[in-house]
């Protein structure tokens, strides 16, 4: 049984934005009933240019309807400059992290809102570029290079959890092996001025302070910096996450990540006793 965060089981169990908005501006639907997840997302756009509504339908497990809420939720309020840049990351991290195996969820709200952008731009739809590497979920190669690049995937089963690709009947996964190893071979990590431990702290904190300590109030959580040691960055949480079954994953899905994206890439959070 996956652990999902409090925020994952409210935006399940009550999702917002469910429906169809009538002659919306943007439309996508995404998926199909026969992978197991389909997603239909609408939303309308005001005078200023703004969402001033998004809503949903979905056919799919509890990330996928999670996902959905959150994603409708995220749009309301954005120009769509601002919506074009929502990633699949920014969705799961809105709900505090899913479980890997349920990242692909994130990924279709992600498809479906460039898609519903582009009816909104009276851009034509696309259809999938590449090849198609999965036959039995129909995973193109690129799908699955540009997950590997935006997620930093590794494996086969890193994969999996992201597109559903290799899921089926494994025939395809050598393939994916090969997509793999050139995606990460062309991959180039920027390289990063060393920083003294003071320097350290002091991004650490800017980046608790900005990025991770509004999402953890929002759910009436918080997290404390104790100590940085080498790259261990040793925190302790505070009000709901202190008592949250899933905190270790969010200490390790959502700020260990933004830590190592935003201070230094070999950075591991732990979590110390007060």
């Amino acid at each position: 049984m996956w652990e999902y965060t409090d925020k994952t089981k409210e935006h399940f169990l009550k999702p917002r934005n469910v429906g169809e908005i009538q002659e919306p501006d943007g439309l996508a639907e995404v998926g199909s009933m026969a992978c197991g997840d389909a997603l239909k997302l609408t939303f309308k756009v005001d005078e200023s240019g703004k969402i001033e509504d998004a809503k949903f339908q979905t056919f799919g497990c509890a990330s996928a309807i999670a996902s959905a809420s959150a994603l409708t939720e995220m749009l309301k309020g954005k120009t769509i400059e601002e919506a074009e840049k929502i990633t699949n990351q920014e969705i799961a991290d809105y709900l505090g992290g899913l479980p890997k195996e349920k990242m692909h969820c994130s990924v279709l709200g992600r498809q479906a809102l460039e898609q519903a952008i582009a009816y909104y731009k009276g851009s034509e739809i696309k259809p999938k570029e590449g090849e198609v590497v999965c036959e039995c979920f129909g995973v193109t190669d690129v799908e699955i290079e540009r997950a590997v690049r935006e997620n930093n995937l590794r494996t086969v089963e890193d994969v999996t959890n992201y597109t559903k690709a290799g899921g089926g009947c494994e025939g395809c996964h050598d393939k994916i092996r090969e997509i793999i190893a050139k995606a990460r071979s062309e991959m180039k990590a920027p390289v990063k001025p060393k920083l003294s431990n003071i320097q350290k702290i002091r991004e650490i904190e800017k980046i608790l302070e900005r990025e991770i300590r509004p999402s953890l109030q929002s759910d009436g959580g918080d997290i404390e910096l104790v100590d940085v040691v080498g790259n261990r960055v040793l925190v302790a949480t505070r009000g709901a996450c202190a008592v949250c079954r899933a905190s270790q994953q969010t200490l390790k899905g959502f700020v260990e990540t933004k830590l190592r994206e935003l201070v230094w890439p070999e950075l591991v959070v732990e979590e110390v006793p007060q």
